[in-house]
């Protein structure tokens, strides 16, 4: 795909829909496109995460571990999500297992990319910050209402 497709992909994506084009073309530019086959795995829940990644085309089963061991479906992550975003800015580990049910391709950021993108636009840091805040504020919301669910 061409540069400026990426470039479109990106604008789609939550996290950075409020940077210009100029400064998506940095991502873009440095990101590396990594196609997959039907069945592979993109990554495995517990791993260490180095970069984050963008759906460019089909779709990624994304599951967890439950108690028991075995593996609990949670959904399906198509164009325009981004997967795992907090490992651009710091170390974890995944959160989930993503497979390809059918041939998929990504778009990679890796940490030390985004973090020159943020050396080089100190003002993205701060949009990046408040959508990751609302995120991570939606995500306690979920949290919230599952526990009363279970009496917790």
């Amino acid at each position: 795909m061409a540069l400026n497709d990426d470039i479109a992909l990106l604008s789609i994506v939550p996290l950075f829909c409020d940077i210009s084009e100029d400064k998506l073309r940095l991502i873009a530019f440095g990101a590396e496109r990594r196609k997959l086959q039907a069945g592979q795995m993109l990554f495995r829940e517990g791993s260490p995460a180095d970069c984050a990644f963008v759906v460019a085309s089909g779709r990624f089963e994304l599951s967890r571990t439950g108690k028991g061991g075995q593996s609990v479906p949670l959904g399906f992550a198509e164009r325009g999500t981004l997967l795992g975003e907090l490992a651009m800015v710091t170390s974890v580990n995944r959160s989930m297992t993503a497979i390809a049910p059918d041939t998929a391709e990504v778009i990679r950021i890796n940490r030390p990319l985004f973090r020159r993108m943020l050396e080089e636009y100190p003002d993205i840091a701060g949009i990046i910050r408040q959508r990751i805040d609302e995120n991570l504020a939606a995500l306690n919301a979920d949290l919230g209402r599952i526990s009363g669910r279970f009496g917790g």
